[in-house]
């Protein structure tokens, strides 16, 4: 399976962020690899979940990990994140949110060629949607990642 190298841990997310996705996000830390890099969320942007929020930071890591840092031929789109799993860690004075998610991506040109294919080709005769699809899944790389949050300020 494809490798993706993690992001670096020395960067201020939140300028990466707001400098990269036009984001302006009230979180710190890291990129939430293991629970000590978490990523710090300070507070909820008004009209905002947690779980909102913090589906958007890992859909923000996967476009980075995937996409943005990746050579042009090596680029992944479609891009979409679904939690699978949560728990809650107390540790010391802190407090963790450990979340797990299935990450799907298909590289860029195939997607690029799937998009076109059924723009040009639903609902004209000839064309199996099966087909499109089943091949467009097989095509879907999928992968399990866990970020952890530390949450503690929303207490």
């Amino acid at each position: 399976m494809k490798q993706f190298n993690t992001l670096q841990e020395n960067t201020n997310i939140q300028e990466l962020i707001k400098t990269t996705f036009d984001a302006d996000l009230p979180i710190s830390g890291s990129w939430g690899y293991t629970n000590e890099q978490a990523t710090v969320i300070e507070s909820l942007p008004e009209g905002m979940t947690l779980l909102q929020l913090q589906h958007m930071i890992t859909t923000i890591r996967a476009h980075l990990e995937m996409n943005i840092t990746q050579a042009k031929e090596e680029r992944y789109g479609a891009i979409n994140a679904n939690e699978r799993a949560r728990e809650e860690i107390y540790k010391e004075t802190a407090i963790f949110n450990k979340v797990s998610y299935e990450v799907t991506g298909i590289k860029e040109a195939e997607f690029n060629a799937f998009s076109k294919e059924y723009k040009e080709g639903y609902g004209k005769e000839g064309f199996d949607l099966n087909a499109h699809f089943k091949r467009r899944k097989e095509a879907t790389l999928t992968r399990e990642v866990v970020h952890y949050f530390e949450v503690s300020a929303l207490q």
